[in-house]
Parts: structure tokens; C-alpha cells; sequence
């Protein structure tokens, strides 16, 4: 079942639009546009901008600015947001962390995670990364592959057990579980939800009027929040799935 008529689709990115870290497929690319040229499409995700561009923006086909215009961009959960203009991207607006608060999630994560014994000898890149508004433990790397990932922790548990020792030794701040080996620290209040509700402040979308496509809309999952805010979510399982539901979507849409 789909909602009659969203005015916006958004989506996660890792596992929802690409496998985790890889650029989108040629296919995929495609019926972004043609989402594009029917609703307003939107990306959020705990990556960080430059995530955004190699899996995205770098390998849309050739458009219009105008059709580009209808592509919105919200790296970090919604603490950065850019739109996409003939001249590139544009920042709207993004929301940094103090030097003291990346310092404190800076150590707190780090020293958790050896103490749990969690900070990995293998690792492909950087272990932590600071993203601006957003400081990240990848337990892997950010460059980890696929298949290593996966293996790393299939129920979740190393994750969660992190994000409890961090959340505890800095409360002012938001700790979450992110990817499949990351934890994200943050403002308070920071997740899926908050970008969803910045999506509808600039756009005037009403959050009703949306649809949200994630891999992890289970209630340990980072997309869980869109869905317990009561927007209209369709879980999926890769690209692939996400490909046949715009596939359906996209005709019953009307063109702009």
C-alpha cells in the first residue's frame, strides 16, 4: 500500500538508496530524478556531506537546475541541510557542535569502547570522525567493507551496549546507534525525527504529506524515530527493494 499522493519521499542512504558507503546504481540514480520531477525527494543520514556526494550527487545523470532544485540533502540527521543549485551546493543551514562537546564525546566513546574492548585492531580508516555537528565511531573504519561490517555485530548488541556507556558518561549530549558498526553523538534531541520536522519547517511540506523509505525502521533501528513520530514509512531490505517501490510510486504520481 502507498499513500494517495506524498508531496515528499525521503530516504535513508546506506542500505535504502546504496549498499553501505558505495555509490548509488545507475537504475537508482535514474528514478531519483524521476521521482524528482513528480515530488520533492530528500536524503537523511547520519553520513556526513562528502558521504553524500560520492554515493549521490556525483552520480545522478545530467539535469536541469530546476529539476536538481527538487533534491534536498540532510547529512547528520538533519544538523546540516543543503539544496543542490546550478552553481553545486548550497548550505542552508548547519549546526556545529562546541569544541568542548566534541572533545568530551571525543574521549567518551573512545575510552568505552577499549574498555569493552570494542576499539578493533583491523580497522579500514579512521575509527572516529568528526563530522561538524556529528561525531562518529565507526568500529571498523569508515572505508570497512561490506562483508566485514555485517560480521562485525549481526544483533546489535556491541552497538548498544556502547551507546550505553557513552550516553552515561555525557548526558547533555545525544548518543544514538547509526550504521551497522557506528555510533553517532550529537545535540540533544538529534535523530531521524528532528530532520524529518526541519524537512517540513523549510519546505511547508505538512509531515503527514511525506513518505520515508528505511532499512531500519525496527525499534533499535535509526530510522524507528520517523516512524514513531506517525509519518508514513515503508521498510526495505536494500536498494533493490526501493527500486521496485518507486517502480510502482512513481507512475501514480503526477508530473510537475
Amino acid at each position: 500500500m502507498m499513500p494517495s499522493s506524498p508531496k515528499l519521499v525521503a530516504f535513508d542512504l546506506d542500505d535504502t538508496l546504496a549498499p553501505s558507503k558505495s555509490p548509488v546504481d545507475p537504475r537508482m540514480a535514474r528514478l531519483l530524478l524521476d521521482l524528482a520531477a513528480r515530488v520533492e525527494v530528500a536524503i537523511i543520514s547520519g553520513g556526513q556531506l562528502a558521504q553524500f556526494r560520492a554515493q549521490v550527487v556525483d552520480r545522478l545523470p545530467e539535469a536541469s537546475a530546476e529539476l536538481l532544485s527538487h533534491l534536498h540533502l540532510l547529512p547528520t540527521c538533519g544538523t546540516q541541510y543543503y539544496r543542490l543549485t546550478d552553481a553545486g551546493i548550497e548550505t542552508v543551514y548547519a549546526h556545529a557542535l562546541t569544541d568542548d562537546e566534541k572533545s568530551r564525546a571525543l574521549a567518551a566513546v573512545e575510552e568505552e569502547a577499549r574498555r569493552l574492548s570494542l576499539w578493533e585492531e583491523q580497522t579500514w580508516g579512521p575509527i572516529l570522525e568528526d563530522r561538524g555537528s556529528q561525531i562518529t565511531f565507526s568500529a571498523l573504519g569508515q572505508q570497512a567493507p561490506l562483508e566485514a561490517k555485517t560480521a562485525w555485530d549481526p544483533t546489535g548488541e556491541k552497538k548498544n551496549t556502547l551507546r550505553e556507556a557513552v550516553a552515561s558518561r555525557i548526558p547533555d549530549l545525544e548518543v544514538r546507534s547509526g550504521g551497522s558498526t557506528s555510533v553517532d553523538i550529537t545535540h540533544r534531541g538529534i535523530d531521524k525525527a528532528y530532520g524529518m520536522r526541519k524537512l517540513a519547517e523549510q519546505t511547508g511540506i505538512a509531515l503527514d504529506d511525506m513518505l520515508f523509505v528505511g532499512d531500519r525502521l525496527d525499534p533499535d533501528g535509526n530510522d524507528y524515530p520517523v516512524l514513531a513520530m506517525g509519518v508514513e514509512c515503508r521498510a526495505v531490505e536494500g536498494w533493490e527493494d526501493t527500486a521496485a517501490l518507486l517502480d510502482a510510486l512513481i507512475p501514480t504520481l503526477p508530473s510537475r
